[in-house]
């Protein structure tokens, strides 16, 4: 992904407080970048385009092995704590699960941002830190969208480490005994949770603007517990 949306905002003629990093530039740099990303994903062993309405949604199959998927769990399961939403008036009750931030250092985190990055053709400086999730009996997202909402005041933040969020990579790291499924609402699609598939979407639309046909969810677990783990990846590099 090249470094779009770096021109600088008072030669622009805009001052840094009005800044926001969300015009037809910064529109063409996604386009660009997801074509480059559709074509590697098109290329990878076992992947597969879903039928989905409204957005660009793929699926790989056994994209990490059993070992793989275990030596993960152990990691989120060492360092839980309740899940964050990014929002100016979060809503604690919308996302009940557990997160582990998996900075790089161990090797099952190197191993894993090498799969995604090999899979996405992204430079590994646009991705953020993966994030490993638990939900245990009950525990949800509700729906919602990835992308950042840029009329909300935490879009000012968000514009100094990265911008928006361009794809999202969710692998599932097993399968709880009932529930969990990731809606889709708006696209049509339901997925159950199966270890070691990754599911992978373009928040963007074709015209590179974020695109409301990604809502989607995290359903409530029925019975056992869900692991997943995710990468989001930015428009410009992270640097939080």
């Amino acid at each position: 992904m090249s470094d779009f949306g770096t021109i600088d905002a008072i030669q622009g003629g805009l001052s840094p407080a009005s800044d926001r990093r969300d015009g037809q530039f910064e529109a063409l740099g996604r386009t660009e970048s997801a074509a480059q990303v559709r074509d590697r994903i098109a290329c990878y062993s076992d992947s597969a385009r879903m039928a989905a309405n409204y957005v660009e949604l793929y699926i790989v199959q056994d994209f990490l092995m059993p070992d793989e998927c275990a030596e993960l769990i152990a990691l989120i399961d060492a360092n839980r704590v309740p899940s964050p939403v990014v929002a100016d008036d979060p809503v604690p009750s919308y996302r009940t699960s557990e997160t582990c931030y998996l900075y790089p250092g161990p090797a099952p985190v190197t191993a894993v941002e090498a799969k995604l990055d090999q899979l996405t053709g992204l430079e590994p400086r646009y991705g953020e830190a993966l994030q490993g999730q638990r939900y245990a009996v009950g525990q949800e997202f509700k729906p919602h969208h990835d992308f950042f909402d840029t009329g909300q005041h935490y879009w000012q933040d968000q514009v100094a480490i990265g911008g928006q969020r361009t794809w999202s990579a969710m692998i599932f790291l097993n399968e709880p005994e009932a529930g969990g499924r990731t809606n889709f609402p708006t696209a049509g699609v339901m997925i159950a949770p199966k270890a070691g598939n990754l599911v992978i979407w373009n928040n963007m639309d074709e015209y590179g603007a974020p695109n409301p046909g990604s809502l989607h969810q995290g359903m409530p677990v029925e019975q056992g517990v869900k692991y997943v783990l995710t990468k989001w990846y930015r428009e410009r590099p992270w640097c939080q």
